[in-house]
């Protein structure tokens, strides 16, 4: 269904709404749900919001696998060249919007209590009267649902860009709701409104680098169109310095997305501070959406400039992986441990980018979408893991190292998945942790990068370590006596209305089925990065 807008001044501008329509129904749900925040009644809005998110993004997903299964062959550009649908775009979009609907459930949850992780009141200074009136009178965040669904369309819209004006719209219109999710947490509201800060200045800085390097790269090819600076390279622009400050500036603004040093500073303050349902969809479908986008730009835009390029991104992967295992290991706080192990899986899936190879391009999709799927049930089963006072009143979320110590005893179903999850982490075999390492790896000995794969696997040795110490704290330490739980409040409360389990539930299976019978995946994923290369 083609529609054509004529503008007062200005080309023709047609739209191919029915290759847009996984991001437009995201981003029409998130216009509704800012409307149901308007006007209506407050008890009615979460009834309202959570079906409406929820439909969304699993229509969402539906259409991208419908458009990329469709007969007939839909790869092209629409809206001028704004956008452009290909296999690896609709992938990448699937794979979003399967983990932001996992990622929904965990966010939607709250504790028998009626509390879930988001402040009574964002606006109130922590510790204030208000805040507490607030509390008592049992005041919900709705708003978090059209926050996420606007997050959710900028991440779909990012890995199908066609020019930068479009790749930086998506950016921004994925990271400025993130930048307010990250400081609405119900409690610990301090360092939740730290991370915000830093989250959005940092952010800020990045953004700045994209825009810069997008002026130097206009100045030397003339265009915005991702094509035509693809074309231009091609023609022998390969040499022009402007135009190489340029693409590195914007693959700045892109690597920081991932988390990758040295652009990670923000990556542990925010993973701990954030509410802990954001931060796992956060890590999700943010590393899936920005690495599509330096997909995109790396192996269609810049081909011409991969020697160039090659030495700039084995350096940042290799310090990825080494900064965030080095300093994983001397972590004590189970999301902060996270978040390094975060940096260091961005440095991990850089050496299947880098390798710049079909193969790299096949283990990079495989571990993107398995890595996704696995760190928003982890992150869902932290969120169940909470203190609880002398008096069984439930606070927050415990994320110390200690106060896991003995809750495989107390707990052993979320203990054992939050363990296959860590196995999954580490890369232990029959996982789809160990299948996507092994692709990346393999990719990149094909491709003459062995150091990148030495590193990684090394790195990934050395990993092991921090994740196994989270394991014998849970099923091999003792826990907190009796005294100790009353003076400090180290009880754990894990019941919920059950929406967090079945997120947990589906991410855990996925992960077992794609570790015992990857090849079906796999050949999909190399068929994929077979047709889209260019």
């Amino acid at each position: 269904m083609n529609l054509t807008v004529v503008l007062a001044v200005g080309p023709v501008i047609e739209f191919d709404w029915y290759k847009l329509a996984p991001v437009v129904v995201v981003l029409v749900a998130a216009v509704l749900a800012t409307l149901v925040e308007a006007f209506a009644p407050v008890r009615a809005r979460r009834l309202i919001e959570v079906p409406l998110a929820l439909l969304a993004v699993a229509s969402a997903g539906l259409l991208a696998l419908h458009l990329a299964i469709s007969p007939q062959d839909i790869s092209g550009a629409t809206a001028n060249g704004a956008v452009t649908i290909d296999p690896l775009g609709l992938y990448l979009q699937l794979a979003i919007a399967a983990s932001a609907l996992i990622g929904l459930l965990v966010i939607a949850d709250r504790t028998v209590q009626g509390d879930d992780a988001f402040a009574p009141q964002a606006s109130a200074v922590p510790g204030s009267e208000y805040e507490e009136q607030a509390r008592k009178a049992g005041l919900t965040q709705t708003d978090v649902f059209p926050l996420v669904l606007f997050a959710t369309g900028g991440m779909m819209l990012f890995p199908v860009a066609g020019d930068l004006i479009t790749l930086f719209v998506a950016l921004e219109v994925l990271s400025l709701p993130l930048y307010l999710l990250s400081g609405m947490a119900r409690h610990r509201r301090l360092l939740s409104q730290e991370a915000s800060l830093k989250y959005f200045l940092l952010g800020a800085m990045a953004s700045a680098f994209f825009l810069f390097g997008a002026a130097w790269v206009y100045g030397a090819t003339g265009s915005l169109s991702l094509s035509r600076i693809g074309t231009a390279i091609s023609g022998g622009l390969t040499q022009d310095t402007i135009l190489l400050t340029g693409v590195v500036l914007i693959l700045a603004g892109l690597l920081f997305k991932v988390g990758a040093v040295p652009f990670h500073y923000w990556t542990p303050d925010v993973y701990q501070g954030a509410p802990t349902p954001i931060t796992g969809f956060m890590a999700a479908c943010t590393k899936i959406a920005a690495f599509g986008a330096l997909l995109r730009v790396l192996y269609a835009v810049t081909p011409g400039l991969e020697w160039d390029l090659t030495p700039v991104l084995w350096t940042v992967a290799i310090l990825t992986m080494v900064v965030g295992t080095v300093i994983g290991l001397v972590q004590r706080d189970v999301k902060r441990l996270l978040a390094y192990s975060a940096i260091a899986h961005a440095g991990f899936i850089l050496t299947g980018v880098a390798s710049f190879s079909p193969d790299g391009i096949s283990g990079t999709l495989f571990y993107l979408f398995t890595y996704g799927i696995s760190t928003v049930g982890a992150f869902g089963l932290i969120a169940l893991v909470r203190e609880v006072d002398a008096e069984g009143h439930m606070r927050g979320q415990a994320t110390g190292l200690d106060q896991w110590r003995g809750l495989g005893r107390r707990s052993p179903l979320l203990a054992g998945t939050f363990a296959f999850f860590l196995l999954s982490f580490a890369g232990i075999p029959l996982t789809a942790g160990f299948v996507g390492k092994f692709a990346v790896f393999a990719a990149a000995f094909g491709a003459g990068a062995a150091p990148l794969a030495i590193t990684g696997l090394a790195c990934s040795a050395a990993a092991a370590f921090f994740y196994a110490r989270i394991i014998v704290a849970m099923f091999f330490e003792e826990s907190p006596d009796d005294s100790v739980v009353a003076r400090t409040g180290l009880g754990i409360g894990v019941r919920t209305l059950g929406l967090t389990q079945i997120a947990v539930a589906i991410s855990a299976v996925l992960t077992l089925v794609l570790g015992v019978i990857p090849g079906w995946f796999l050949n999909f994923t190399e068929e994929l990065s077979l047709l889209w290369v260019p």
